[in-house]
């Protein structure tokens, strides 16, 4: 199975698309400074995959949310049904 199609984890799935992306900042600039051990750097970048899929999962979600906002001949707002 790839990376990219394993399960999110939990703890993961249970962050605010704010909190992932601030955890996912952080394992990139840790990554960067190139100052972690090679094996802490792979858990890392575990991580921060899984954070990333998680982001663009919660992004997503909130496209769709968006698209079904639409407006109204009177000029006001309303939702049309989500799919």
């Amino acid at each position: 199975m790839s990376a990219s199609l394993a399960p999110i984890p939990s703890d993961v799935a249970a962050l605010s698309f704010e909190e992932a992306l601030a955890e996912l900042e952080k394992i990139v600039r840790g990554l960067e400074s190139g100052q972690q051990k090679l094996e802490e750097a792979i858990t890392a970048f575990e991580r921060g995959s899984a954070l990333r899929r998680h982001c663009e999962a919660k992004l997503a979600e909130a496209e769709t949310r968006i698209q079904a906002i639409v407006e109204r001949a009177d000029g006001s707002l309303g939702t049309r049904p989500l799919a």
